[in-house]
């Protein structure tokens, strides 16, 4: 037998241990060409024409190759380890290392590079899907069409053949430093087993559910008053990155295994079928995992976060721009208000104006603050400045000459300046101080955002008080808002607005655009985003399922023994069902806590709406993350029937 007949031989004999490491192989390669060819196509130059967008594109592609590298190496190791008895057997029968090191090689250069030709046509056939999904998300109309980029088919060879190299030199290593026997052993080394609760584990186990516990304390104070200094609020954000991090690897290295002894001596060592094959597991595999589960966790909570705060800004773009402008369109110069109405009315659409006065005003709202972190938007001082109109923009309201109400409330103000719902302001006019009774709050905006100082919302004050201090202050402005009567003739409008624009010399806005800027930034953002975290999230759910593949036939005579002392196929079914509950279940469930707290520390700061977003990502990312606990099971079932 010659030596390129006993490749291909190996090449077919290994097949059933190939077929995961073809599956990493062509899965990376179709993500990774498919979003560089998204990257290239001419039809994305409105979405990355800005620095911003091009740099979010090259960061990702970026990202994009250290996962995609991480994965096929971890993939490849335990390909190799798998196939260690194989390399002990070659050198039993007088092979010398260099040459078994050039079998495999020849063996992974054909695989390798067969199923990244495989992965190049299946990422191109999705590519057009992708950018379908993309311009779907930010709202951009255009055809999308096949475009085979010749740089991205460049870009994607050089980075494999380099992760090519990298897998050889770990396959060299690997072979060079192992002995006979130690090949032999490779596969059939397991974690000691120590049933005795040792010291060090309960103190682990106690510290990773405390820094847990108080990164996520420290977080849901983080803005809300009790860090009022930018330092201060940088080295609390690094105490909850540091706490959550190294709690999360004290919890897979001592705290699941101290919970799990607890429970088993809690049933006082009469264990089920179901304890043995998951509590037991659990044990003593979760802790010599807990750096490759911390990072998977870790990870995990970053691509949910990112992706639910994107989301959350895309989803609360409608709302943001109605805050933004209250009406369809605000202009600070009445003379382009009058430009602008000329054009919609000889066009045939009808419209509203609303004009109202504006002026800044020094204000003392001590009296109504309700603590807060307002030192880190503010300069410091007795007095804040205050846009203030009067009661005639709102036919709402009516006040009395000294009443006083905030119009154009929103989350963001509430977390950094919340206020009271009674009490009193202080107005500084002409040097005189005006005492106001405050009445509240109303979330309805009066004028837009053109007005308004940092988040501070608007102040309406009686007309009459308003008129004698607009006499006295140093600007007046005005503010003139267009209101198009038939929303159908929206779009049309936003066009003359358009057209008109080069006319207006003062800083215009439209709802329309804004809302569709916002979907368009964020949309890119969340797409780059979901795209990674996606990618992420099955990388991750293959290298746990690998692992759980390699478990399941270390395990095989166990189950053998099981089955002749009486247990059925079903109850080990059972067991393996609960153990894929905990492999699976821990780190997301872990993962979904951590994003669930880092969300809900600084949501207010991207959107105005939070829950429906959140729970979305989540719960997509939960079903998806699900599937690969399935798959397990139902590995596990073929190995048991095999087994028995």
């Amino acid at each position: 037998m010659n030596i390129n007949h006993l490749i291909w031989r190996n090449l077919r004999k290994n097949l059933k241990n190939y077929y995961l490491y073809v599956f990493a192989l062509i899965f990376s390669s179709a993500l990774y060409f498919s979003f560089v060819t998204l990257q290239y196509d001419p039809s994305m130059d409105e979405t990355k024409g800005s620095v911003k967008g091009g740099a979010a594109l090259g960061a990702a592609s970026v990202l994009l190759v250290a996962i995609v590298a991480i994965f096929l190496l971890y993939a490849n190791s335990i390909f190799i380890k798998r196939r260690s008895k194989e390399i002990g057997l070659f050198q039993l029968i007088g092979m010398t290392k260099q040459r078994i090191f050039r079998i495999l090689s020849a063996e992974n250069l054909m695989l390798y590079f067969g199923s990244l030709i495989v992965g190049i046509l299946v990422g191109f056939t999705f590519s057009r899907l992708m950018l379908m999904i993309l311009f779907k998300i930010i709202g951009i109309e255009t055809e999308t069409a096949m475009n085979f980029s010749s740089q991205a088919l460049g870009q994607t060879l050089i980075i494999f053949c380099g992760i090519y190299l990298l897998i050889m030199l770990m396959n060299y290593l690997f072979i060079a430093r192992q002995s006979i026997l130690s090949l032999f052993r490779v596969r059939s080394s397991t974690e000691a087993k120590v049933s005795k609760l040792s010291f060090w584990e309960i103190v682990m186990g106690l510290l990773g559910i405390t820094f847990i516990g108080a990164g996520y304390y420290v977080s849901s104070k983080l803005f809300g008053g009790d860090f009022v200094s930018m330092v201060q609020l940088f080295g609390a954000m690094l105490f909850i990155l540091a706490a959550v991090i190294i709690g999360t690897y004290l919890f897979y290295k001592g705290s699941v295994s101290f919970i799990s002894k607890m429970i088993r001596r809690s049933k006082g060592g009469y264990l089920g079928i179901t304890d043995v094959l998951s509590l037991s597991s659990i044990m003593f595999r979760m802790k010599s995992s807990a750096l490759m589960l911390t990072i998977i966790t870790t990870v995990s909570a970053l691509a949910i976060g990112l992706l639910s705060l994107s989301y959350i800004s895309y989803y609360s773009a409608e709302k943001s721009a109605a805050d933004s402008v209250p009406l369809d369109f605000a202009l600070t110069k009445v003379g382009d208000a009058d430009v602008l109405g000329k054009a919609l009315a000889d066009n045939g659409i009808g419209y509203t104006v609303k004009r109202v006065e504006v002026i800044h005003v020094p204000a003392d709202i001590k009296a109504i603050q309700d603590g807060g972190a307002s030192a880190l938007i503010s300069s410091g001082g007795n007095h804040i400045d205050l846009a203030v109109v009067g009661d005639k923009s709102d036919d709402k309201l009516d006040l009395a000459p000294d009443e006083a109400v905030f119009a154009g409330g929103n989350d963001l103000l509430q977390k950094f300046l919340p206020l009271k719902d009674s009490g009193s302001i202080n107005l500084i006019s002409a040097g005189q101080s005006i005492p106001l009774k405050y009445l509240g709050l109303r979330g309805e905006h009066v004028i837009s955002s053109q007005y308004s100082i940092g988040t501070m919302p608007t102040l309406v004050v009686d007309q009459s008080l308003f008129d004698r201090m607009k006499t006295e202050a140093e600007e007046v402005f005005n503010y003139n808002g267009v209101q198009i009567t038939d929303p159908a003739q929206l779009q049309q409008a936003n066009d003359i607005f358009h057209r008109e624009l080069y006319q207006m010399k003062g800083d215009p806005l439209s709802r329309q655009d804004l809302m569709h800027n916002q979907r368009l930034n964020m949309g890119l953002i969340m797409f780059i985003v979901g795209f990674l975290g996606l990618t992420f999230l099955i990388t991750s759910g293959c290298i746990l399922y690998f692992k759980q593949t390699g478990e399941s036939e270390e395990e095989k005579d166990s189950y053998t023994i099981l089955r002749k002392l009486g247990f059925t196929r079903g109850d080990l079914q059972k067991g393996i069902r609960v153990k894929q509950v905990f492999n699976f279940g821990i780190p997301l469930i872990v993962g979904l806590c951590h994003s669930y707290f880092a969300v809900q520390s600084g949501w207010f700061l991207f959107g105005t709406e939070v829950w429906t977003p959140m729970i979305i990502v989540m719960v997509l990312y939960t079903a998806l993350y699900s599937i690969f606990g399935i798959l397990s099971v139902q590995h596990y079932k073929k190995v048991i029937k095999q087994a028995l």
